[in-house]
């Protein structure tokens, strides 16, 4: 969409068309400098911030296993129907044996400079259907 309109509720603002976000996935949207995702499970939408709370990637950007979305770059997960966290990052193990000594070095101090960024839940939004309109509570 390109734009948002304020429902009659004046607290609700629709974000989206049900036809736009097919069961199982999700949709970046920007309101009020906030940048939301929202997914549909079965049906039920659900929306939450769209920045992993760890190195800020779009969580839109990554996939959906049953409840659960994962972020693309690091693969912390959140639960998306409550945006608790569910697991920290995982960094895969990389073989770096084979890159410049300095580059080694370098690798191995992202990782544990990335290691020691904390995780948090993410923002919820409350949801909710009219005909065929996703409105946001924000």
């Amino acid at each position: 969409m390109d734009h948002l309109l304020m429902s009659n509720n004046e607290s609700y603002v629709e974000v989206a068309k049900v036809e736009e976000i097919p069961s199982g996935k999700m949709k970046h949207i920007e309101f009020n400098g906030k940048e939301i995702m929202i997914a549909n499970l079965d049906g039920k939408f659900y929306a939450l911030n769209d920045r992993c709370s760890h190195t800020n990637a779009p969580l839109s950007m990554g996939h959906i296993q049953g409840n659960i979305v994962t972020c693309p770059m690091h693969g912390a997960r959140f639960d998306i129907t409550t945006g608790k966290k569910v697991s920290d990052p995982k960094f895969p193990s990389l073989e770096i044996d084979s890159l410049p000594v300095n580059l080694q070095k370098y690798m191995e101090y992202a990782g544990r400079l990335l290691s020691q960024i904390k995780t948090y839940d993410q923002e919820v939004y409350e949801v909710k259907v009219e005909g065929s309109s996703i409105k946001l509570r924000l």
